[in-house]
């Protein structure tokens, strides 16, 4: 036992020496500027170490006293997979929220709360997955079609919208200190990528030079030139024939030379691998022969770390001479620089970040901003009769359907794990204390067997028997829709109307249309809630039901939020981030990338309910509008302002929107989103608004000249509540 005590003092003496004389390297002096301590370390480094730091799961350099750290960490709507944190809904419904000032303030308490769980595992000696710093979100791919599983990922279908959305998430993830970065963020997947999910490994997109620079790119250019985001992903996709991890036109034409980004470019998770794996199971693109020549190719290319295991190969890459150290040097230096700007290598002190307590996760101030963004974010699409706001003194209620009772559905994908999740059910039930509550799940999403009996056979359902439970209620709620466990990212789901994550029509699943339509028998008022990631086409529901609520993923809030606005405790405002179609025979097919026929910006059809659109307990009347100026040069910037009435009895949210449609193009939108703002107006108040027009809200593709740019002519201003024609007022503009 003596000797055993001496080895062990003799250890720890050698441990701490040994660490002491680590902490005297240059490079970890936080005093010296960043670009001299980058080059201390890589003059440290061997070929193999470097090597081994450009993949998503570097290991310790433990001569040097660098702890291994994983790159890979996921935040769209709250710190995901890393245990307990707060669930926000999901990105498509903060996208409905139109509020671009209240997801800012979401996402600073997201990376509080990131910064919070990583310093507490740094103490702990926990440096696996989902621990750290680099966040991969937020993903500013376009919703071109409601069938692609990841749109709820997403901020809608349109790039202005989903441009002014992306960059608040990049500032509240990535913080304002003068020195360090509180987190990085990500803008994914570039470029041009909204499915197919199934063969997304060997997908070639092919897209007009117009489409990519007016629909699939102006986003993550204000990521990257606005928000300064510091990671971008490359996508699985093939672009134009090459892998977009491979691709000179997007990674170095476009992304490092036209707008000047020198930050992190990453693979998806196994891109590299679908350059040069063959696998009978999964196609992929096989467009290098092995996995040397792949990584070279994609290094030189500008995509610094992979997110797998390819990389590996760069070590034999450089001594076959297909690529050398110098320029692995290249994409080193921007991950070390991301390394030290996030204070990785500098003592707690010196990070004011580091100071963030971990009683922020989950703290009542961030579950109230759950609750706050799942009220902002739901969408009122129908309201007969203003059925809507219910009675508190209401006596009985029947509350039926698959989404009712179900937390994790409110989760959606990519999430964390609250220490309380309040389920629609749960939420109607605190509310209507006065009255009598009977809940039956009715039907699953998709399949009839909804009765398990204790020797765990499950039996079909019987509508009719379940209708006549709720035939005496004063109103029948019906919590249906479709659910994360259908639609998301490469998913084993093959039920009736679902593809591998993707969806192959946009009906409601059958199942729930018998169960609604034996509840509509009853004659009672049918009142829907609609949980869903992105459009469904519900005709029969919009001609039947007397109020349809859209709570979209609506996080552990979402119960709270949804019996807030059904009771009138809360004025619904949300606004549709992606437009309604009356079914899929509206929309192009689904691997088809053009644009002609697609959202809101060139469908020529009517759809069910359109971009923009939601309802309100109360009434807005849009007045005085006016032009700083009725004619501007190219290069000015212009501004509407207008008055909004609240011209009902009840305060509310309204959500001002500006279009512009361009006659001077003939193949511009028929009308774009370039500004919005919500607002709140008191009952019979009115609110002045300014809405500030940049010159840039005026381009246009010139198909000659391959650029964008403002053209001459007379311009129309249309402003209003929603995309819809009919809700907007015009004014002209003239630019000279």
């Amino acid at each position: 036992m003596k000797h055993l005590a001496l080895l062990t003092i003799c250890l720890l003496g050698c441990f701490f020496s040994c660490s002491d004389k680590q902490q005297d390297f240059p490079f970890y002096n936080p005093d010296l500027p960043v670009e001299e301590r980058i080059n201390d370390l890589l003059g440290r480094l061997t070929l193999e170490e470097k090597v081994s730091q450009m993949m998503n799961q570097t290991p310790s350099i433990e001569r040097l006293g660098i702890p291994e750290y994983d790159w890979w960490n996921e935040a769209l709507h709250g710190v995901a997979r890393a245990g307990r944190a707060t669930v926000f809904p999901q990105s498509i419904a903060m996208a409905a929220t139109f509020d671009d000032q209240a997801l800012y303030e979401t996402f600073s308490m997201i990376s509080d709360e990131a910064r919070a769980k990583y310093h507490q595992y740094q103490k702990d000696n926990e440096y696996d997955r989902y621990k750290g710093l680099t966040f991969w979100t937020p993903n500013i791919n376009i919703v071109r079609d409601p069938r692609w599983g990841r749109g709820m990922e997403t901020y809608g279908e349109d790039p202005y919208l989903t441009g002014r959305m992306g960059v608040a998430v990049v500032k509240g993830l990535q913080g304002n200190d003068p020195r360090y970065f509180k987190t990085h963020a990500c803008a994914k997947h570039y470029a041009v990528h909204s499915g197919p999910e199934w063969n997304r490994h060997e997908f070639d997109v092919t897209v007009s030079p117009r489409d990519l620079w007016t629909t699939y790119l102006p986003a993550f250019e204000e990521l990257v030139t606005e928000g300064n985001v510091q990671e971008v992903m490359c996508a699985y996709n093939r672009y134009d024939g090459t892998p977009c991890c491979n691709s000179n036109k997007l990674l170095t034409d476009i992304l490092r030379n036209t707008w000047g980004y020198d930050n992190i470019i990453l693979s998806d998770c196994g891109a590299i691998d679908d350059f040069w794996r063959k696998d009978a199971r999964t196609p992929r693109h096989e467009t290098h022969p092995d996995a040397e020549t792949a990584s070279a190719s994609a290094v030189r290319s500008g995509t610094d770390l992979e997110c797998g295991g390819s990389y590996h190969a760069l070590l034999k890459a450089v001594q076959d001479g297909l690529i050398t150290e110098e320029e692995l040097d290249v994409s080193l230096r921007r991950l070390f620089r991301g390394r030290f700007e996030l204070g990785m290598f500098d003592p707690d002190a010196s990070v004011p970040y580091a100071a963030i307590p971990y009683s922020v996760v989950e703290s009542p101030e961030h579950v109230a901003q759950a609750l706050d963004m799942a009220r902002k974010s739901m969408v009122l699409l129908k309201n007969k009769n203003n059925i809507l706001p219910l009675s508190k003194e209401i006596k009985k209620i029947a509350v039926i359907g698959p989404n009712a009772n179900d937390s994790v559905m409110l989760w959606a994908n990519y999430n964390g794990f609250p220490g309380k999740t309040v389920t629609i059910l749960e939420g109607i039930r605190s509310k209507a204390t006065n009255a009598e509550v009977i809940y039956e799940l009715g039907c699953r999403h998709t399949t009839r067997d909804s009765v398990t009996s204790d020797n765990g056979i499950r039996t079909p359902v019987d509508y009719k028997a379940i209708a006549s439970k709720a035939k005496d209620a004063d109103v029948i709620i019906f919590a249906g829709g479709i659910s994360p466990r259908l639609e998301g990212e490469e998913m084993p789901v093959d039920a009736e109307g679902f593809k591998k994550g993707d969806r192959t029509d946009i009906e409601l699943p059958g199942v729930q249309k018998e169960m609604i339509k034996a509840l509509k028998e009853t004659g009672r008022p049918i009142i829907y809630i609609v949980c869903t990631g992105s459009a469904l086409a519900l005709n029969w529901e919009e001609a039947n039901a007397d109020a349809i609520l859209n709570a979209w993923y609506g996080g552990q809030e979402a119960g709270t939020a949804v019996a807030d606005i059904l009771f009138g405790d809360y004025n619904p405002a949300g606004r549709l981030p992606v437009t309604f179609y009356k079914s899929a025979d509206q929309l192009p097919d689904f691997q088809n990338y053009d644009m002609k026929g697609r959202t809101y910006r060139y469908m020529t059809e009517a759809p069910l309910y359109p971009f923009g659109y939601g309802l309100s307990y109360t009434t807005f009347e849009y007045r005085n509008a006016q032009l700083s100026k009725k004619k501007i040069g190219r290069d000015e910037p212009v501004a509407l302002t207008l008055d909004i009435a609240n011209t009902g009895d009840r305060d509310g949210d309204e959500v001002a929107q500006l279009y512009i449609k361009n006659p001077n193009d003939p193949e511009a939108p028929l009308k774009t989103l370039k500004a919005f703002k919500r607002i709140n107006v008191k009952a019979g108040a009115t609110v002045q608004l300014s809405l500030e027009l940049p010159s840039k809200s005026f381009q246009s593709f010139n198909d000659p000249k391959q650029i964008m740019e403002v053209r001459p002519g007379t311009y129309q201003l249309l402003y209003g509540g929603s995309s819809d024609n009919k809700d907007l007022k015009s004014i002209e503009l003239t630019i000279e």
